[in-house]
């Protein structure tokens, strides 16, 4: 299903705010260079003149005109700057991993006279905000009273606060999307929609299925991008007959053991987007083993198929932990096993820390070939109500709330939750780049 470029205008007005910025900077530095040049020309006339060169002046006059002339032609730096998105256009996509929907993470929004999730995500609005695209996996519904662990229900505002910290798509296909039936689903799609967001791998009818032909397209700066969410299964439950569609789906046994691969169902859904011929296709995927670091044979055939398939990046969520991240820059492929959890209890080990991945994406103008040209993450951490100064619960920049607590900052972190962002750095950095075992 497309999405609308007005969804995300105001960061796009941002960005081209800043383009013609560089513009006209490069514009005044060539009009100087021009005006340098006529005074270097006229300068070299008088110096010919008042040195009784005059047989020589059309010689040295020419002269000075083509260095003039080159002086003024040569691409400075500013100028490259300015062009570079005529010859080539880079644009950014921020993942974060799962949002859990419990009692914790309820009462983390709760307000005079409602719910208001702005300050649990105030310190990463910034770095969610700032990019071209930013997706995130929701693990539950928005679906009405009542709110917390046991429905997995959620409150209108937490969704207007992901749009506020720069949220554009949310992943459907997950582990809880029917928690509270199809009609939950079909109310968090339009509570998404209403937000000003977009789901991504569920629909609200098979008719919304055949439309969309189970994928969503967008375009950003003349890149057009295609997004497929899969869920390996539905926490147990299965799909009524006549909504198979629904939910994409990674497994033919999802309500069970997770061992075929329905290699036809997501053939049958990427054949689809090839055919839109797209620069870049995303895949969400959530699948693994929860608390688990191990990869199944069947995630390695699932990552085979689909980048067969013309499947640029996975992004997976589920195990709740940070995993690595492969980045084939032969294939032209990067593979995010898990990025943890974005936001929860945080109670177990390795979930309370994780990241927000940042892929950039480059096409060449010229020949049209789109590819992931780097990636980088910046690591974030919950900070449980025990942990924080004020007593409430909100995702941190771990870089920047230690460094908060170092300079003895009125909203700094405790003595605990800092030792737990140190220790979370190096596990963050062994999780994405695991040491290789010797034989």
């Amino acid at each position: 299903m497309p999405l609308h470029d007005d969804e995300m205008n105001r960061r796009r007005e941002k960005r081209e705010a800043q383009r013609k910025k560089q513009a006209a900077e490069a514009k005044r530095l060539r009009i100087t260079l021009i005006l340098a040049a006529l005074v270097l020309i006229l300068c070299a006339g008088a110096l010919v003149l008042l040195t009784g060169g005059i047989p020589d002046t059309q010689e040295a006059f020419a002269q000075d005109t083509v260095a003039a002339t080159e002086a003024t032609t040569q691409p400075t730096q500013a100028t490259q700057a300015a062009r570079g998105n005529a010859e080539s256009t880079t644009i950014h996509l921020k993942a974060a991993g799962d949002l859990n929907i419990t009692d914790n993470v309820i009462n983390a929004g709760v307000a005079v006279g409602g719910y208001d999730y702005s300050r649990a995500f105030l310190d990463v609005a910034a770095t969610l905000a700032d990019a071209d695209l930013t997706v995130l996996n929701l693990e539950g519904n928005i679906c009405g009273e009542p709110y917390g662990t046991a429905t997995t229900s959620a409150p209108q505002e937490l969704l207007q606060s992901l749009r506020n910290a720069g949220v554009d798509l949310i992943q459907m296909a997950n582990s809880c999307a029917i928690n509270n039936g199809l009609i939950g689903l079909t109310s968090t799609l339009q509570n998404i929609r209403n937000a000003g967001m977009e789901p991504v791998g569920a629909f609200a009818s098979e008719a919304e299925f055949q439309e969309s032909k189970g994928y969503t397209i967008t375009q950003v700066e003349g890149i057009k991008i295609a997004f497929v969410a899969f869920t390996k299964g539905l926490g147990g439950r299965g799909i009524p007959a006549g909504s198979e569609n629904l939910v994409n789906l990674l497994y033919e046994d999802y309500s069970s053991t997770y061992q075929s691969v329905d290699r036809d169902g997501i053939t049958r859904i990427l054949k689809n987007v090839e055919a839109e011929n797209p620069d870049i296709t995303v895949a969400l995927v959530h699948w693994g083993s929860e608390y688990n670091d191990d990869f199944s044979d069947t995630q390695q055939s699932i990552v085979s198929l689909m980048t067969k398939r013309g499947v640029d990046i996975v992004i997976g969520t589920h195990p709740h932990t940070v995993q690595s991240i492969v980045h084939d820059t032969k294939a032209n492929t990067l593979v995010a096993y898990s990025l943890g959890d974005f936001f929860g209890d945080a109670s177990r080990a390795g979930t309370n820390y994780s990241i927000i991945l940042d892929i950039e994406i480059t096409k060449d103008n010229t020949t049209g070939v789109t590819k992931v040209t780097n990636y980088s993450y910046t690591p974030i951490y919950t900070v449980s109500e025990t942990e924080s100064a004020d007593g409430y619960r909100r995702v941190v920049n771990i870089n920047r709330a230690m460094a908060a607590w170092e300079g003895n900052y009125l909203d700094k972190v405790s003595d605990e939750a800092y030792e737990n962002m140190a220790y979370s750095l190096l596990r963050i950095e062994d999780r994405i780049q695991p040491p290789v075992e010797e034989e």
